[in-house]
């Protein structure tokens, strides 16, 4: 039996205690309120299958995905749906995050990097500068700086550690 049917079957059980628990009034909940939550458990899901198998890298765009947006819909849910004014950028960072995972857990292809910077700098963008955060746009350029500085020393310190090897 793979780990993955146990995992599954023990949150079906899980979730079947849960309702039953809810129908009979022992625990109240408000589905209305949590279905969002099974998006962020179906994310988590798929970031374990990958975990659990590393070739597997491709389940990170969906469990990237899936998990960002049931965040911002329990947000919602929980919060007002009128909170989506604000939260819709999360639609082009989700994306954008998983496409930085592919690129961080899985091949190295730079390729991955372009639609990871432009949607999630744009979601950023547009995140920022729609809502309160828009005086923390700078904390952008101050993330960019230090990425290109540690870009850089990590590239002088594997040219300088391949340097010293080959002598």
């Amino acid at each position: 039996m793979k780990t993955s049917d146990i995992i599954i079957g023990i949150s079906l059980i899980i979730l079947g205690i849960l309702f039953l628990a809810d129908n009979f009034g022992y625990v109240e909940f408000d589905i209305d309120q949590i279905w969002p939550l099974f998006l962020v458990i179906g994310g988590a899901g798929f970031w374990g299958g990958y975990f659990q198998n590393r070739k597997n890298y491709g389940l990170l765009m969906p469990g990237t995905i899936l998990i960002i947006f049931g965040l911002m819909f329990w947000y919602s849910a929980n919060n007002g749906w009128y909170q989506m004014k604000y939260l819709w950028p999360g639609f082009m960072i989700g994306p954008g995050i998983g496409f930085f995972m592919l690129y961080f857990f899985g091949v190295k292809e730079k390729g991955l990097l372009i639609p990871a910077g432009i949607l999630t700098g744009m979601g950023l963008i547009f995140l920022f500068s729609f809502t309160d955060m828009a005086d923390y746009w700078p904390v952008l350029l101050i993330l960019s700086g230090l990425y290109l500085i540690y870009k850089h020393y990590s590239r002088r310190d594997s040219e300088s550690n391949d340097g010293g090897k080959s002598t």
